[in-house]
């Protein structure tokens, strides 16, 4: 029997990485996880420890991409997501409201495309605007006492939880496309517009919308529903505003 392939692809994104062992020992996991793509935001210098640590997933530092922006690395990605250990406390602030990597793994079934696992500075982790950018934000469980893991033993765990699930992975249906989201997002705030939402208000239910969809990751179909209905929706607005 051939063997099952998933119908997305990982991308390893380290936004800042100081210390070049850890971006070694990341390589390493990523082949013991079959992933190949590394992308690196500014990284340290992959010096002679770096590729020790790889040991013989070398290949991996030799193909990764290095970029200087963060926005470059991104923008050719279907699915974004954000992993950090601080979450918000509360649901009105979505910016930091985490997927938790069990529910994530269950939930990856219906992604499709590419998929970049975003990892943040050792010191600082990921920077507000760079959670923003992303479609989810994923948290691994751990000690409240000390909830922060090493870069490498992050990667490790992530990447450990989603190749239990590649295995049995089913195609079970079609889920909307980057360009999709986009303009999803795009009618969404055009909607907003056309009500009159209250400025200083808008950009945090944008994020909100943005979790919203992040997580329940709909299919091409129910992206046609959404926008079927805020078409509508809009175009009645805009009757009403001609009439006036």
């Amino acid at each position: 029997m051939a063997e099952k392939k998933p119908y997305y692809l990982f991308y390893v994104i380290l936004v800042g990485p100081k210390n070049s062992g850890n971006v070694g020992a990341v390589a390493r996991a990523m082949m013991n996880f079959d992933v190949e793509n590394l992308y690196l935001v500014n990284p340290c210098e992959l010096d002679t420890v770096c590729y020790a640590r790889a040991m013989h997933a070398t290949k991996i530092l030799d193909n990764a991409k290095i970029f200087t922006c963060f926005d470059d690395a991104i923008k050719n990605l279907d699915y974004l997501v954000a992993t950090s250990s601080i979450e918000s406390k509360t649901d009105k602030r979505h910016l930091r409201n985490p997927l938790l990597l069990e529910d994530f793994s269950e939930k990856i079934v219906d992604v499709q495309g590419k998929i970049g696992l975003v990892f943040g500075r050792e010191d600082y982790g990921l920077f507000n605007e760079e959670i923003a950018a992303c479609d989810i934000m994923l948290k691994i469980p751990t000690s409240e006492s000390y909830p922060s893991l090493n870069l490498s033993h992050a990667v490790t765990v992530v990447l450990y939880s989603m190749y239990l699930r590649k295995a049995s992975i089913p195609k079970r249906r079609r889920p909307m496309g980057s360009l999709e989201k986009h303009k999803l997002y795009e009618f969404f705030g055009q909607l907003l517009d056309a009500v009159d939402y209250p400025p200083h208000k808008k950009e945090h239910t944008k994020i909100m919308f943005k979790r919203i969809m992040g997580r329940a990751m709909p299919s091409k179909w129910e992206f046609h529903t959404l926008m079927g209905v805020f078409s509508k929706t809009l175009g009645k607005i805009k009757r009403k505003e001609t009439k006036k």
